[in-house]
Order: structure tokens, then C-alpha cells, then sequence
């Protein structure tokens, strides 16, 4: 009698831990598989999502996070930078249709001697695999 009340109440803990489960919005993710192509400062970048917070909805995601990419701009002064530049932004990413994404990321640019550093937005569109 004593072992089937203790089996009942663990597969009443366990079927209470799985509902709970099923109705968790909010949850961090280190990689989601989003890759996105945008423009941002006079130039293109591309990146892929990366540690961030995401809330899930039935019929779209929105991920807050860091967005480790490749920022591509022609260096136009005279001592030329690379045209390819790795950056690390922080932005969010909409989620739609399951596999379309909508992306406002932010990047640092920094100090320079003809330029004071500053915060630069972007817009892109990608997709998740």
C-alpha cells in the first residue's frame, strides 16, 4: 500500500513539473540558429544570434541578446581600415512564420582622433534554420 502511494505521488510530481514545463515563456538560449544580413553606419553587417533572453509567443519569438558579426564598410580616409571588422552588438530579434526574422541591432563604434565613439542602429533580415 505504501509503494503505490509513493509511485502516485511521484507521477503526480513529475506530470506537474512536465505542465509547468509546456507553459514556460521566457528562457535563455546560448545559440538559436538565426542568421542576418543588414545595414547599419554607411555599411552592411552580418551576424548570427548569440547569448540572449527570449520570450516566446504561439506565433512569433523576440530574443534580447548579444549579435557577435561581421561588420563590412569601406574605409574611405586616408590610412584605410580593413573592410571586414568583427563587432559585437547587442539588439533585438523578431521571430515571424517560424523562419522570418526582423532585426534592430546596436553597435559601438569607437573613439578616434577626427571622431567621438557613439552608439550607431541598424536594421536587418535574416533566418532561422
Amino acid at each position: 500500500m505504501k509503494t503505490s502511494h509513493t509511485f502516485c505521488m511521484i507521477v503526480l510530481l513529475l506530470s506537474t513539473v512536465a505542465v509547468q514545463a509546456q507553459q514556460k515563456k521566457i528562457s535563455t538560449r546560448v545559440f538559436d540558429g538565426i542568421i542576418v544580413a543588414g545595414y547599419t553606419d554607411n555599411g552592411a553587417y552580418i551576424n548570427c544570434t548569440g547569448p540572449g533572453v527570449k520570450y516566446i509567443a504561439p506565433k512569433w519569438n523576440l530574443m534580447l541578446g548579444l549579435l557577435p558579426s561581421i561588420k563590412i564598410k569601406e574605409d574611405t580616409s586616408d590610412v584605410k581600415n580593413a573592410m571586414f571588422t568583427p563587432a559585437l552588438g547587442f539588439g533585438a530579434t523578431l521571430t515571424i512564420f517560424k523562419h522570418l526574422t526582423l532585426q534592430i541591432p546596436t553597435f559601438y563604434t569607437p573613439k578616434t582622433n577626427t571622431n567621438n565613439g557613439r552608439w550607431t542602429l541598424g536594421a536587418g533580415l535574416g533566418y532561422k534554420i
